[in-house]
């Protein structure tokens, strides 16, 4: 009897870890197609953009890049 329970708890535990497996599969391929979908919308630009400011170019200067 104490046999049987622990073969049950072993395929309890490969059950749930295909299950898992098979999910995480299923949630990336949703997103993969999500990404397609919206790849041909283009977003505007917002704001001003980058400045290279004397605050900026004495960080560069001081990490030596």
């Amino acid at each position: 009897m104490e046999h049987k329970k622990a073969e049950d708890a072993v395929a309890d535990r490969r059950d749930f870890l295909k299950r898992s497996a098979i999910s995480v599969a299923a949630a990336g391929a949703v997103a993969v197609a999500g990404k397609a979908a919206s790849a041909n919308e283009t977003a505007a630009p917002t704001g001003a953009g980058y400045r290279e400011t004397e605050h900026v170019k004495a960080f560069y200067n001081s990490a030596r890049f």
